[in-house]
Order: structure tokens, then sequence, then C-alpha cells
């Protein structure tokens, strides 16, 4: 008989919108006011999770909102949104989860989930490891669509610094031409770029701004912890690639709105195995998650409490066994989307189409 793993994932919510949305009572109340309100109220269960299951394990779970949004997360003092998302926590261990994961931003404060980790009693993950085994398969299939040869191409990573980003440049380094990387801190950035040529012998480029690097990437994979968009229409290179793996997103609905020569999908949305219910509506078609979340419901399946990809410190070793791991239990890829909608097979070729004219 199978065993039952259990989990919860912290969500928050990125702008008052989100609240209001699952609350419409709450329409009327003013968004400054709303987040007033959510500063101080307690985190909460928003649904239970059920019918996660494979051939080889079977789990079930709890969503829990940390009722602060993007723009309190990134400006409130990092000591109180950290405490905020302990209480999150805490909430899981009573609802019985043995393995939780951090969602958007509570996965970036806090030493990556590190104080998060060091103050609970069961275990945590922030699910980056799956997170960019998703983000690498997706661009790899966008890639090979599109008509590109991975090893012809400079790719450019938003956020190249961070945990995912970095993570993400070490395993493509090896099958691009050019590496283009782009984050805040200079410092790390030359640090990261020296990482690469140790490793791979390719010399990266580097830079603190995202419109002065974009218009030479063929491909571009984003995953900033931006609080709001840094990729324009006007930065991108005829005919490109951009795979937005940020949450919030990196990139404008403006590109997609008046760029019909690049394809932008989503980073990291998968199917999950089993008849799944999360009762809630966090922006995915019906049986599928983040990637996040599903690395979360991976190591309840496996039972494997233990804190996961926790901290800065996400190896290539990691994110290798937990996508074999997916494999093993059915989680895969949902097809190319964007800003929360399937792109249409005729919109893909026309995109296709539009972007092979542009690049001759």
């Amino acid at each position: 008989m199978k065993s039952m793993g259990q989990f919860a994932f912290i969500l928050h919510p990125m702008d008052p919108s989100y609240v209001t949305r699952k609350y419409p009572y709450l329409r009327p109340v003013p968004a400054r006011a709303l987040e007033w309100i959510m500063r101080y109220a307690p985190p909460f269960k928003v649904s239970r999770i059920t019918g996660v299951e494979s051939e080889h394990g079977s789990a079930h779970g709890h969503f829990v909102v940390c009722p602060l949004t993007s723009r309190q997360i990134n400006g409130m003092p990092e000591d109180l949104v950290v405490q905020k998302i302990i209480s999150a926590g805490r909430l899981a261990e009573r609802l019985g989860a043995r393995v939780t994961g951090l969602g958007a931003l509570t996965a970036v404060v806090g030493g990556g989930g590190e104080q998060v980790a060091d103050a609970l009693d069961i275990a945590v993950t922030t699910g980056n490891s799956y997170t960019v085994a998703t983000a690498i398969e997706g661009t790899r299939e966008a890639v090979e669509y599109m008509g590109y040869e991975l090893d012809q191409i400079n790719l450019g990573i938003i956020g190249a610094t961070g945990s995912i980003g970095r993570v993400c440049a070490e395993i493509m380094a090896d099958d691009v031409q050019r590496l283009s990387l782009v984050a805040r801190d200079g410092t790390k950035l030359r640090a990261l770029r020296d990482r690469i040529l140790q490793k791979s012998g390719l010399s990266s480029a580097i830079s603190t701004c995202v419109s002065e690097v974009l218009p030479s990437c063929d491909v571009v994979i984003a995953v900033s912890s931006a609080s709001g968009t840094v990729i324009e229409p006007q930065y991108l290179k005829p005919g490109a690639v951009v795979c937005d793996v940020a949450r919030p997103r990196d990139v404008s609905r403006r590109v997609v709105q008046t760029r019909d020569d690049v394809l932008v999908i989503e980073g990291g949305i998968v199917s999950v195995p089993g008849p799944v219910e999360f009762g809630l509506d966090f922006g995915v078609p019906e049986g599928t998650c983040m990637a996040c979340m599903a690395e979360t419901m991976i190591l309840a399946m496996e039972e494997r409490y233990e804190n996961y990809t926790v901290g800065r410190h996400l190896t290539v070793p990691q994110v290798r066994e937990i996508d074999e791991l997916a494999k093993k239990h059915g989680f895969k890829l949902s097809g190319f989307r964007a800003f929360e909608r399937e792109i249409p097979q005729e919109k893909l070729a026309q995109i296709r189409q539009r972007a092979m004219q542009v690049r001759r």
C-alpha cells in the first residue's frame, strides 16, 4: 500500500487584487488600507489539496497564506517579514504537514528560507531545484521550436546571481555559444563570471543594466526577484525567446501585446499526476501548478522530509535529482504558456514565422 505524504505550501498575494479576487466583499477597501490590514492579519489556511497520486506515491496538503503583498515583502523590515512567514510555517505544522514549500517572495527573504527552516520543526524547501529543471527544459523546447541551435545563441540570464539564475547559468554554459549575465550586484556578477569560466571555459559578458544586454540576446531566462517588470518590448532582439520564471513576472505584458516576433513563455508550469484538487484558483489551468509547488509535493510523495532547496547554495546535482524524481512520479511540463494562458498552436506558428522573417 502506498504511503500518503503530508505537505503544505505557503503563498502570498502579489498585490491587493489577488485578495479581492478571492474575497469580493473586500473590493470597496482601498488598496493601501487593505495592505495595512494584511500587515497585522495572522496567516490562514485557504484550501486543502488532494488527489496528488502516482504509481509510486501520493500526497495531500494545504495552501497557507502569508498575508503580505510583494510590495510589503520588499518594503518592510526583513525581520518582520521573516516572522510572518515563520508564523505561516507554524500553521502548516499544526495542519499536519511534514514538509512545507515557500512560494514566490517568501522563498527569497531570510537567507533564501534558511531562517524559516531553522525556526520550524518540519522540513522546508523553496522549490528552486525543480524550478531550474523546468526552466531549462522549457527553454530548450522553445529554442528548438523557434529554429535556433543552442550552440549558436547568446543566452541572457536576468537575475543571474540569485540561486536559480546561478545554477541556470552553470548548466547552460556548456551548451551555448555566448552567455550574458545581468544582476544588480557587480561584485557577485564578477565572481559568477569567474566561476563559470573556471568550470566551463566560457567567458561571460556581465552587466547591471537589463536594457544594455537584452538587445544582443537571442534567448533570455528571466529569474530576478524584482517587485515589478524589468523587460520591456524595446529591449528585446528581433525573434527573441524569453522564458519568464520570476514571480512576480519580469516580462511586461506590453511585450506580448506589441512584439509579434517574440516568444514569451512562463517557466515552471507542470502537470500534476492524479486527480488533483487544489481548492484555489492561483492562475494556472486545472491540474497544473508551479514547479516550486511540485517540488514540495514530490518530496512528500517520496517521504523525503528534509530541508531540500534552502539558502543560496542550490547545486546542479540537486536539480538533476529532483528532475529524475519528478519524471518518476509523472510530473511534466504543461506546454507553452504566457500570462496564465496556453499559447494556441496557431499563435505559436505565427510568432515563429514572424521571428524567422525579422531574423533574416
